[in-house]
């Protein structure tokens, strides 16, 4: 079962054109420049920024950002989001060209759009070459993150036109098209905003990484760890799809290429081992998201919620460790409760990689990733970090024969390279758009009030406000465009509610992700559903069950910060145990299968409520006491020996009965 170079290629390729020689020289050249800039603006050269002379501003910057890969969408990205035809047509190579001299005349013009306040009051050609780049950008975001994303973008940047016509809830400030058009292009707060400012000036680095990462063979080290690790013990193959799912998260920070990458290995490995197909599937979504949800590298969206929440990256990384562990350990005690129900076993030994083998071959993967957390989370230089360790990784690469590129491999990594930051660019600068209008129509703290004033003053029924809009957001966007939406308008009203910010933005962005192993939604598990040969609405009922815990971790943290490392030591610690402690009861109330009693069915029918107050019990155990809520720790705990000791009353009681039955039937 041991992963090799040609399971390793990355999926998704019919998404993008397979480029003639011409437009591949042109996307090595994008990568090229866009890399230099990245690391011309980190310092990380003898700290100092060489370019100085040309890129004077922070808008600078990102028009040369914009300007080199927002015209790659057209040659990357067909219009009709497959590839029917090879080549770039004549009109995708106009709207190429036509897109990078829009960018490149806000580029001149950046120290006069700052000086002279376009954003406010610009000449009428600067607002007709405004008019330009609003509809290249839509029709960028509509390439390469569909039309869902393309609709809901394209109404709200249009929304300050007719802000003042709209009901009160949601009215506003109306604008006229040219004001509209130059506020969106030449502000700070639009395509400029926040989301492209932390892609350029941070994500960019870390991208570049996973991209190095999974050339290098990266994913193939993991893979083979997690089976040398795993793949033996009871219900092995699971547990594998968990183990690497979580590191793979950190190289595509994509649920649906997570899947993708690992399932082609995992999932056959579990079907063989006596997984049923729609329980693998399941398996292998749950685990795919939440490796997108795992430090130390958890996706776009956290850094730009470090950039909007103005707090280092690393801090945000910490914070998730524990609602991390416990979603990956709940999982894992699902797939063991299940696989010792079933007596499944793992893989024979002789289709495994050896461990010392496998580590002799890759250690410095495993050292390129330590290095990389030792310099975010002690030495905090988060904008450095993966730069660094992208050049260490390649360098230790290029020493191993085994693994050691030639000019064709660099040339593949750097059209990945650019493919990857092109799709990012054209989402994040579509959704400034979103952020852009908002801001311009003063709606964002409008809809903040409405929201608390709907509430109640509940913070509760705010959170269950949330937790369904953030879903619901979730289905139509990107993770990302959810997220920033969500993170302009609902999280003030849930700070000042009297939340912790950082409990916020965590708590909006994990149920971003349920859509993911939702259904009807569920693109995670039907993605996961075509490699198990399953029936997708059976795998996703199956990857909610599996997940299930990831519904209320958000709740668990938000309503007590203590399990994101806020409090004090004995808080943080108590609470983390019992929290533990409990999604371990649930997970076997679950499976029906109880780790240290065994299969909960011994006790006949009576079962179901043994199940139940398993569930109870184990859910007052996890839930933290304190903060906001109206008991304490201890006695959430004290209820959760009362309803064991009532399930456990229940469990003999049904069990003797059970075997009297069995006797007198026999």
């Amino acid at each position: 079962m041991e992963v090799t170079d040609k399971d390793d290629e990355q999926p998704g390729a019919e998404r993008h054109r397979q480029l003639n020689l011409f437009w591949r020289s042109v996307a090595l050249v994008a990568a090229v420049l866009t890399i230099v800039l990245a690391v011309d603006q980190v310092r990380l050269v003898f700290g100092m920024q060489w370019l100085g002379d040309i890129i004077k501003l922070s808008n600078h910057y990102l028009y040369a950002i914009l300007g080199i890969l927002l015209p790659l969408t057209f040659i990357f990205f067909p219009a009709s989001g497959k590839v029917r035809h090879p080549g770039v047509p004549w009109y995708d190579a106009l709207l190429c060209a036509v897109t990078f001299a829009t960018c490149l005349f806000f580029f001149v013009n950046s120290t006069t759009i700052v000086d002279h306040g376009w954003e406010f009051v610009a000449p009428d050609y600067a607002i007709y070459v405004s008019y330009v780049l609003w509809v290249l950008t839509l029709e960028a975001v509509r390439r390469a993150g569909g039309f869902a994303i393309f609709l809901i973008v394209t109404v709200i940047s249009a929304y300050p036109l007719f802000a003042d016509v709209m009901p009160g809830p949601i009215s506003g400030l109306a604008s006229t098209w040219g004001e509209t058009a130059a506020y969106h292009t030449m502000s700070i707060e639009s395509i400029l905003g926040i989301p492209m400012r932390a892609f350029a000036e941070l994500v960019i680095g870390f991208l570049i990484f996973g991209v190095a990462l999974q050339h290098t063979g990266g994913g193939r080290f993991f893979l083979n760890l997690a089976f040398a690790l795993l793949g033996g013990v009871r219900g092995g193959a699971a547990k594998v799809a968990i183990f690497s799912s979580g590191l793979m998260g950190s190289m595509s920070g994509s649920v649906i290429t997570n899947v993708l990458t690992t399932g082609v290995m995992t999932i056959p490995a579990m079907r063989r081992t006596g997984f049923q197909p729609h329980y693998a599937g399941g398996v292998e979504a749950c685990a795919s998201t939440g490796g997108v949800l795992m430090p130390p590298v958890m996706g776009a969206t956290a850094f730009i919620m470090a950039t909007i929440i103005e707090v280092p990256y690393v801090d945000i990384a910490i914070a998730a460790v524990i609602p991390s562990g416990l979603y990956f350990f709940g999982l894992f005690m699902q797939i063991d409760s299940y696989a010792a129900k079933m007596k499944l076993e793992g893989l024979p030994k002789a289709e495994l990689p050896k461990l010392g083998e496998t580590l002799r071959e890759g250690w410095y993967f495993v050292f390129v990733f330590a290095m990389l957390i030792v310099m975010l989370v002690y030495l905090r230089r988060e904008a450095l970090a993966p730069f660094y360790a992208t050049i260490m990784l390649l360098v230790l690469n290029q020493v191993f024969p085994s693994g050691r590129w030639g000019m064709d491999e660099v040339k593949k990594f750097l059209i990945a390279v650019a493919r990857l930051l092109t799709e990012l660019t054209a989402i994040l600068a579509a959704v400034g758009l979103i952020v852009g209008a908002l801001s311009m129509t003063g709606m964002a703290g409008t809809l903040v009030n409405d929201l608390v004033f709907l509430a109640g003053g509940s913070t509760l029924t705010l959170l269950v406000m949330g937790a369904i809009t953030s879903f619901i957001m979730g289905i139509g966007m990107t993770v990302t465009a959810a997220y920033i939406f969500l993170a302009v308008v609902l999280a003030p009203a849930l700070i000042q509610g009297g939340l912790s910010p950082m409990a916020v933005h965590l708590f909006i962005l994990y149920w971003g992700m349920l859509s993911f192993i939702t259904p009807p939604v569920a693109l995670g598990a039907y993605a996961a559903a075509a490699l198990a040969k399953a029936t997708p609405m059976r795998t996703g009922l199956e990857a909610m069950r599996l997940g299930s815990i990831i519904y209320f971790i958000p709740f668990f943290f938000v309503l007590n910060p203590s399990l994101i490392l806020q409090g004090s030591a004995a808080s943080i610690l108590s609470h983390t145990a019992s929290a533990f402690v409990g999604v371990w009861f649930v997970a076997g109330a679950l499976q029906g299968y109880q780790i240290g009693i065994g299969p909960l069915n011994k006790c006949g029918t009576l079962q179901w409520p043994v199940r139940a107050l398993m569930v109870l019990a184990g859910m007052s155990l996890a839930t933290p006491g304190g903060g906001l809520l109206p008991w304490t720790n201890m006695e959430g705990i004290v209820a959760s020996i009362v309803m064991l000791t009532a399930a456990a009353v229940l469990f003999f009681v049904g069990a003797n009965m059970f075997n009297k039955d069995a006797a007198q039937n026999q």
